[in-house]
């Protein structure tokens, strides 16, 4: 089992409820996963736990049968820079380094670095006239092509996709949205894509919904 959640609960301070309230689910390796729900109903909040970007109240977080809930800080970065790769909505690339470089950042931290990899990923993504460029001279829908690049080089077991393209107009989200989903299942990843979008959701196997802090 690649990830499970086992009644998992968490609460921020000074917050009056539970964002999430006895979450449960499994996903199996190689699992395309959607995770919808309206504003405020967790969905961020369950994939930074799944993450190991922050910790649960209570319940198990386990990917590969490692439970996320018993490792501290430390533990749970070393988890993340080689299992699991996240890919957020604001891109969150470093604007002082060149695209190659972005692409290359987590491998390298991982020690898993493969400059055929690197090359490969941005051929597929139509990075390979923009390698020296800068993130600031990209379109948004670039951005997001570099992120997704940078995310796949270190090879992660389970990806994590915080709405991938809400940034992006319907076209250049539907051609990221596919072009993620086809470099994900090549590598045989596992992924958890969270989004508003039911026409996205729709087109991944499976699909849960957040209401109130619980799967409904």
């Amino acid at each position: 089992m690649l990830l499970r959640l086992q009644n998992v609960t968490k609460t921020y301070p000074k917050a009056e409820t539970a964002v999430l309230r006895g979450v449960s689910f499994d996903m199996a390796a190689g699992e395309m996963l959607a995770l919808t729900g309206e504003s405020g109903s967790g969905k961020s909040t369950l994939l930074h736990l799944a993450g190991g970007l922050d910790s649960a109240d209570s319940g198990v977080v386990a990917i590969n049968g490692t439970d996320l809930t018993g490792l501290d800080d430390a533990g749970r970065a070393g988890l993340r820079r080689g299992t699991v790769g996240v890919i957020f909505q604001q891109f969150n690339l470093i604007p002082s380094l060149s695209v190659a470089a972005n692409i290359a950042f987590q491998a390298r931290l991982s020690g898993c670095f493969d400059p055929d990899l690197a090359e490969a990923l941005a051929l597929r993504l139509g990075l390979q006239d923009y390698l020296h460029k800068y993130p600031e001279q990209l379109s948004g829908g670039q951005q997001q092509r570099v992120a997704i690049a940078r995310t796949l080089a270190p090879k992660p077991a389970l990806v994590l996709a915080d709405e991938p393209t809400g940034n992006l107009d319907e076209a250049t989200a539907d051609t990221v949205f596919d072009v993620l989903c086809e470099l994900v299942a090549e590598t045989g990843a596992g992924l958890v894509l969270v989004t508003h979008s039911q026409r996205l959701a729709a087109r991944l196997e499976r699909r849960l919904h957040l209401r109130a802090g619980q799967i409904s």
